[in-house]
Formats: C-alpha cells, structure tokens, sequence
C-alpha cells in the first residue's frame, strides 16, 4: 500500500467530534472517561453537536426544552406510527425509526421554521427596525415563503393555551434575569404571539415549538438544529409507547379499529 492510498483512506472521513483508536475515545478533546459521571446528558448532546460545554444554568434551561417536547400521545402521527410499527412484529429500533421518520415539515419541523422566523426578526432589529416594525416585517415575509399559518403559533388541542409554554417562556425569562441568556428571543416569540392576536382578532397560544424555539435561539443553536433536537425528546415518547404497546400485545393493528372502514369516494369518469 503506498502512503498515497494510506493517506486516502486515513482521510475519507474527517471529524472533529471524536478520536478513537483501540483503548482511546475522546469527544472533542476530552476523554470518555473524564466526561462519565461529570456530565449529564444534555451537556453531552450540546459537546458533541455544538462543542464547548454549556454552564449548569444554560444546560437547565436545553434540559426544559427536551424534557417539554418527549410525548404528546398516540394522537401525533409520529407516536401513532411508532405504536402500528410495534404491532408488525418490528424491533425496537425499526419501530423507533419508524416514528422518527414521521418527524417532517408539518409534524416536527415547526420548531426549525420558527426559528428562523426568529432569528429573520433579529435580523431586522440589528439593521435598526423597531421590534414591533422587526415582527410585522417578519410575518410579511414569512407568509410570502410558507402561508398564513405561522410555525409554532395555534394549536388543535390546547386552545387558548398549550400548558407547556408558559412554563417554557417563565424558565427563558428566569433565566434572562441571572444573565444566563438574553431574552432577546423571549421578546421577540411574544411579541409575534401578540402580533398575530392583534391581526386575528382573538388570543392565539404559542405552542411548544414557538416556545421551544425561543430557547434553542436564545442558547445559539442555528435553526435547523430545532428539529433534530426535537427528534431526540420525541423519541423518547417513541421508545416508551413501542414499549408500551409491546407489553399490551395486539397484531397488525392499523389507524382505526377494523369495525370503523373508510370512506369509499369512486372516481368521477364522467367525461
């Protein structure tokens, strides 16, 4: 084997997360062995995604934003999937990715998109718009994108309020007043929440997302790492109903129980 090819292999993949060779591990710099029982698992998702460790108060309040989004019940098509999947016979981990991949744009993805509805209105204050100008601003030009339905805004269950952002918003504003963060993006969520009251009329609750979105800005997470966090709190839901419904039983059980059938609409040939 010449040096060439040994480089070529040696350099076909590169990171900056971990060194590992045989009696080796270090993450980032640190070994395995000196993160073991010093670090907890939020500070450890942060290492490995972002690098650098988080302050206690700041992995408090990351903790909150996992904690918040890990269930909201078969009625979530990503819970639902991971319940179906388990009654076909598939392992935990199949099952798992099965809810997992249901995690999209509609269902899941509200939290990257909210962010960015953030960060778009943080821009717009740094070129000296008012935050009131700031936020009219950014729903403008996020309706012209993606329609009137504003990411992390309105709910179908919770209404007029989702229980878990204000608690969410209280952690944010708690920790804005030690200095852990700034509540910029605590002032920004609310104030499109108000926004958009204002311009329909009625109260509109911001719901996990908007409020969880709040949090990953407010921590200097980039937008599109919204959603892959939420992944990992969801799939903590998705591994406790496969679980669960191992231990129930039951096989090959679809959306709706068999007596309920779906509407037949036959096509329309006519012409």
């Amino acid at each position: 084997m010449t040096t060439t090819d040994s480089e070529a292999i040696q350099n076909w993949w590169r990171t900056s997360i971990i060194d590992m060779e045989p009696g080796k591990i270090v993450f980032r710099g640190t070994p395995i062995e000196e993160l073991i029982g010093t670090v907890n698992f939020p500070q450890m998702i942060w290492l490995m995604v972002r690098g650098g460790t988080p302050t206690e108060e700041e992995a408090r309040l990351f903790e909150a934003a996992l904690v918040a989004g890990v269930d909201h019940g078969p009625q979530a098509p990503s819970i639902a999937a991971s319940r179906m999947a388990a009654t076909c016979g598939l392992g935990l981990n199949n099952v798992m990715a099965t809810g997992i991949n249901m995690l999209g744009d509609v269902h899941g993805g509200a939290g990257e998109q909210c962010a960015e509805l953030y960060y778009d209105i943080a821009d717009r204050m740094d070129a000296e718009a008012r935050l009131e100008t700031a936020v009219v601003q950014g729903l403008d030009h996020w309706r012209s994108e993606y329609g009137k339905i504003v990411s992390g805004f309105g709910h179908r269950f919770h209404k007029p309020t989702d229980p878990r952002a204000p608690r969410l918003m209280k952690l944010v504003r708690d920790a804005a007043a030690k200095g852990t963060v700034s509540g910029r993006f605590a002032d920004i969520g609310e104030a499109v929440q108000a926004e958009l009251g204002r311009s329909r009329g009625v109260p509109i609750a911001m719901n996990i997302d908007g409020a969880t979105a709040v949090i990953f800005c407010e921590l200097g997470f980039p937008a599109p790492l919204s959603r892959g966090l939420f992944c990992l709190s969801r799939s903590v839901g998705i591994l406790a109903h496969a679980w669960e419904q191992m231990g129930q039983g039951g096989r090959n059980k679809g959306p709706m129980p068999p007596r309920f059938l779906p509407q037949y609409e036959p096509e329309d040939n006519a012409g």
